[in-house]
């Protein structure tokens, strides 16, 4: 019988991205073998931060101590160009939140993906530093400048893969749990438009046309209730990682049966 290698998919989402630390929270309670992660955009992040090696107590604790910040705390205003922050803090925070540390240097292996904004190609990082990785696969289209990655200039891997599960295939893995913090856009709030929430819906639209297709392969999709928390709403961290928790529990016992079918 082929040995199983359980990989774990991170979406997308913003603060919504949160949730997927009360994912890794259950799954690691639950005994539930992680042997290769792939992130796009804020999963990328956490995926980063699990496959380093941090505990899940300390990325609560993260989480939390960040709810208070915003965009104009993480970024710097700057005349248009690639876009309308210069990320140099978020540089600086994911430096000194995931280190100076290598792809091949991870505890788990990890790869994240970005967008090259010239051809639209989908890009899978996984070499270098991880930090630079994440820097490209957290860039929001015309909010965030551009993050330039070898001769690519790359932005948020939301716009072609939502949630990598292809890239897990590629790096071998057979059995894959995917996390997707993405609501239907029924759910979505009307709010009264500016830059920031229009930039946001757009990549809303696009990724919803992507995700069935960016799910597929999938042998388990873990779908936590976000709908309520706005894509900037990092004050609800708690709120976030608790529904991440909840969606977890009710399929723990679909994964450990599937993963003993094999």
């Amino acid at each position: 019988m082929q040995k199983l290698k359980v990989g774990l998919a991170l979406g997308s989402g913003g603060a919504r991205g949160l949730a997927h630390i009360g994912v890794l929270a259950v799954l690691e309670k639950e005994g539930i073998p992680i042997d290769v992660i792939a992130g796009s955009s804020a999963g990328a992040l956490i995926g980063a931060l699990y496959a380093r090696g941090r505990s899940i107590a300390q990325m609560k604790n993260w989480a939390t101590e960040s709810r208070t910040k915003r965009l104009s705390f993480l970024a710097n205003p700057v005349l248009p160009k690639t876009g309308l922050f210069q990320v140099r803090k978020l540089g600086n925070i994911l430096k000194s939140t995931i280190g100076d540390v290598e792809f091949r240097d991870l505890r788990i292996p990890f790869a994240c993906v970005a967008t090259d904004i010239i051809t639209g190609e989908e890009v899978v990082i996984k070499q270098g530093l991880v930090w630079k990785g994440v820097r490209a696969s957290v860039s929001i289209p015309v909010l965030l400048t551009l993050a330039k990655w070898e001769d690519r200039y790359l932005v948020d891997g939301s716009l072609v893969n939502p949630v990598p599960v292809s890239v897990l295939r590629e790096m071998g893995a057979n059995f894959i749990i995917a996390v997707s913090t993405t609501p239907d856009l029924s759910m979505e709030k009307e709010k009264e438009p500016n830059i920031f929430n229009i930039t946001m819906q757009t990549i809303y639209i696009v990724t919803h046309r992507l995700l069935k297709s960016s799910l597929a392969g999938a042998n388990v999709v873990i779908k936590p209730q976000t709908a309520s928390i706005g894509y900037f709403d990092f004050r609800r961290a708690e709120e976030c990682i608790s529904l991440g928790e909840a969606a977890a529990r009710k399929l723990i016992p679909e994964i450990k049966e599937k993963l003993k079918e094999g």
